[in-house]
C-alpha cells in the first residue's frame, strides 16, 4: 500500500530537476588521451599523448588505423607529447587541420596537415607544413590547446615555459610567445599572417600575442552561443583559476606571475592589479585540487538543465564543476578511480570527458532521476532513458545493497541484491519500453526512489 501511495504522488506532480551529472562509458582502449574534438561530422577525434590521433565513431567503436601517426616526431614524457588538435572551420571543403606538439628538441610546434584526398579517415602524413616553432626553456608548462574562434582565427594557448614561478618572467614579457594566448590568421600569408586587430601590431611586442599573463592554460574553449573565451589556467602552489572574456577583448593581462589567481605572488615590476584581468573564479588547493582542466560551455540539446553552464574538472580531484558565466559554481559527486585529462564536444554540442589513466572516453549525461520527497538522493543511476542496462553508482560514501523495480501500477517486477562496490550494472533488456520506478536501499536500510524510462 505504501509503494502505491508513493507512486501516485510521483505521478501526480510536476518536478523540476536540478543538474545531476552522470558518466556513460562511450569508448575505451585509448592510451593517455589528451584531446577530443570533432570535424563537423558524427566522428570524434581522440588525441593520444604518444603521437596518435584516433577516430571514434558515433557508436563508440574505434577505427583500427589511426587518422595520424607522428610518434617518431615528438618528445613524449611528462607534459610533452602530442597535445592539441583543431580542424579548420572549412575543413569539409579544404581538409586542413592543425596540431600542437613537442618536437624531439623539446620545443613547441604548430603544424598544418591535410586529410587524405581519397580516404576521410586518414590524414596525408606528407602534407605537413610547420607554421610556428616556439623554443621551450624547461620541460613543463606547455599549454597545448588550439581552437578556432568565431572570427576564423586560430588561437594557441602557451604555458610560461616551465620550471616554477616563471623564473625569467616570460608571461609578462610582451616580446615572448610563452605564457600567452596567441592569435594568427592561417587563411593568408606564408605560413600565416597577423590579424590587424591583434594588440601589439605596430607597437613594441610580438604581433602574434592576443593576451598575456598566463601560467599554463592547459585547456581553453569558446562558447559557441556567445563567442566568449573561457580559459582554465593551472596554478602554482595554492590557487587554480578560471577566466572568461568576450571574443573582442584584446590585450588582456591575466596577471601571472604577479598574481596567482587573485593573490599576490611576485609583483616586482608588475602593473597595478586594477589594470589586470581578474579571474571569474579561483579554487584553493586546500579543497583537494591541484591542476585544473578546462572544458566547454554546454550548447547541446539533449540535456536542457546543462544549457549555458561551463564544465571543468581537476586532475587530482575527479569531480566535475558546472559554472554560470557569473561565477555560480556547483559540483558533481566525485567519480573515484578516474583522472580526467580533457573534455570534448561533438558536432551537436554534447560533451565528453577522458580518463587518462584508464583510457576511457565518457559521455556526460544529466541523470536527474532523484525524486525523493523526504530523503536525500544517495546514488547516481544512469543512463536515463535506458536501453539494455542501468548503472548504479555509489555516492556520499554509501554502497547500494538492494534494488527493486516497479511498474507504474506499483507491481514489483524484480528485486536484486547489490555487490559492495562503487558501480553496479543491472540489465534492463528484458523489460518493455515505458516508465518504471526504482528503489535503491543503502547499507543503513534507507530507501532512495527514482523514476526511470526504458526505451
Amino acid at each position: 500500500m505504501k509503494i502505491m501511495a508513493l507512486l501516485f504522488s510521483l505521478y501526480s506532480f510536476s518536478f523540476s530537476y536540478s543538474q545531476t551529472i552522470g558518466l556513460q562509458s562511450f569508448g575505451s582502449g585509448f592510451t593517455r588521451p589528451l584531446e577530443i574534438t570533432n570535424a563537423g561530422d558524427d566522428r570524434l577525434f581522440v588525441v593520444e599523448q604518444g603521437g596518435l590521433i584516433k577516430i571514434m565513431n558515433s557508436d563508440g567503436t574505434v577505427n583500427p588505423t589511426p587518422f595520424l601517426n607522428i610518434t617518431t616526431q615528438i618528445s613524449n614524457s611528462g607534459e610533452k607529447g602530442l597535445l592539441g588538435l583543431a580542424f579548420h572551420p572549412d575543413y569539409t571543403t579544404n581538409g586542413f587541420f592543425y596540431i600542437n606538439y613537442i618536437n624531439l628538441d623539446g620545443n613547441t610546434v604548430i603544424a598544418k596537415y591535410t586529410v587524405d584526398s581519397g580516404n576521410r579517415n586518414l590524414a596525408n602524413p606528407s602534407s605537413i607544413s610547420i607554421l610556428l616553432t616556439i623554443t621551450q626553456p624547461y620541460s613543463n608548462h606547455k599549454g597545448g590547446t588550439l581552437k578556432f574562434g568565431s572570427d576564423g582565427y586560430l588561437y594557441i594557448g602557451t604555458g610560461d615555459g616551465g620550471s616554477g614561478g616563471d623564473p625569467e618572467n616570460r608571461a609578462q614579457n610582451v616580446n615572448e610567445l610563452l605564457g600567452k594566448m596567441l592569435r594568427i590568421d592561417v587563411n593568408s600569408g606564408t605560413p600565416y599572417s597577423i590579424p590587424t586587430s591583434n594588440p601589439y601590431v605596430g607597437i613594441a611586442g610580438a604581433d602574434e600575442i592576443w593576451a598575456i599573463g598566463l601560467r599554463n592554460p592547459w585547456k581553453f574553449s569558446f562558447d559557441k552561443a556567445t563567442g566568449n573565451l573561457w580559459i582554465a589556467d593551472v596554478g602554482q602552489d595554492n590557487i587554480e583559476e578560471i577566466n572568461i572574456a568576450t571574443a573582442t577583448q584584446a590585450g588582456l593581462n591575466y596577471g601571472w606571475r604577479c598574481y596567482e589567481g587573485d593573490t599576490v605572488y611576485n609583483t616586482a615590476g608588475c602593473p597595478s592589479q586594477a589594470s589586470l584581468k581578474s579571474p571569474l573564479k579561483t579554487i584553493n588547493h586546500s579543497t583537494g585540487v591541484c591542476s585544473i582542466t578546462g572544458g566547454y560551455v554546454y550548447n547541446g540539446s539533449v540535456y536542457p538543465n546543462f544549457k549555458g553552464l561551463y564544465f571543468f574538472t581537476d586532475y587530482c580531484k575527479p569531480l566535475i564543476g558546472m559554472m554560470t558565466s557569473s561565477g555560480t559554481l556547483t559540483y558533481s559527486q566525485e567519480f573515484s578511480g578516474n583522472n580526467f585529462s580533457t573534455f570534448g564536444e561533438d558536432m551537436n554540442g554534447e560533451l565528453y570527458v577522458a580518463d587518462i589513466t584508464n583510457g576511457i572516453i565518457f559521455k556526460i549525461i544529466d541523470t536527474s532521476l532523484g525524486i525523493n520527497s523526504i530523503d536525500q538522493t544517495q546514488f547516481v543511476i544512469y543512463p536515463n532513458p535506458a536501453k539494455s542496462e542501468i548503472i548504479i553508482q555509489k555516492s556520499n560514501n554509501n554502497f547500494p545493497t538492494e534494488i527493486t523495480l516497479f511498474d507504474i501500477e506499483g507491481k514489483m517486477l524484480f528485486k536484486k541484491k547489490m555487490e559492495n562496490k562503487d558501480v553496479n550494472i543491472v540489465k534492463m533488456d528484458n523489460f518493455s519500453k515505458g516508465f518504471y520506478i526504482v528503489t535503491v536501499k543503502n547499507e543503513d536500510g534507507h530507501l532512495s526512489t527514482y523514476r526511470l524510462i526504458v526505451e
